[in-house]
């Protein structure tokens, strides 16, 4: 009895230390691929398996899989194998190559509750960005340059809520001259704000 516990793969040697166990009830572990079950197959005795509440019973073709697997079976999941399932099982995987595509669709399967490996983690909503130092620059360098009062309103109000207006260009020249006239205007209001009887002489 190993029930309830976390058991997610079967020691490839358990023929060779259990070899007369002739009833195994894994119900409710952590069992998903088919190919999981393989190793049950080097127990020549078993005759009583059950695998409920596994991910691996909800796989394409489990039951017949098993049934193919393990020859002396007489019980999976506490319903008794007929001798109809033995000779479709038999008929299912009568080539190596059909047991091993049953192997890899149950790799692909999805099951719900399962948690796959390589789940791609869930894209957050994008939040809205906000003009970066570069846009802000600009912006303010164009309200400087702006001719009308119309369009020094445009900007200021596209630097208050953060939007970039569709008509500025924000490239490394455009940056770089709106920098540098923002710079040259700056300049230019620190000597226009000096005394004014310096003005007068």
């Amino acid at each position: 009895m190993l029930n309830n516990n976390r058991i997610t793969r079967i020691n490839p040697n358990i023929g060779e230390f259990l070899p007369k166990l002739h009833s195994l009830v894994l119900t409710n572990n952590r069992l998903v691929n088919l190919v999981e079950i393989d190793p049950l197959a080097s127990l020549p005795k078993l005759q009583y398996l059950s695998l409920l509440d596994n991910n691996i019973t909800k796989k394409p073709n489990y039951r017949l899989y098993v049934i193919h697997k393990l020859k002396a079976l007489r019980l999976l999941d506490f319903k008794k194998v007929k001798q109809k399932e033995r000779i479709e099982a038999a008929k299912l995987f009568a080539s190596k190559e059909a047991e091993e595509e049953a192997k890899k669709e149950s790799v692909k399967t999805f099951v719900p509750g399962e948690v796959p490996t390589d789940e791609p983690k869930e894209q957050e909503p994008s939040k809205p960005v906000g003009p970066t130092p570069e846009q802000i620059i600009a912006i303010k360098a164009a309200i400087v340059n702006s001719q009308t009062l119309e369009e020094v309103a445009r900007l200021e109000k596209a630097l208050k809520s953060g939007q970039v207006p569709a008509d500025l260009n924000i490239g490394n020249t455009n940056l770089s001259n709106a920098t540098s006239n923002q710079s040259a205007t700056d300049q230019a209001t620190k000597e226009n704000d000096g005394p004014a009887d310096m003005e007068q002489e």
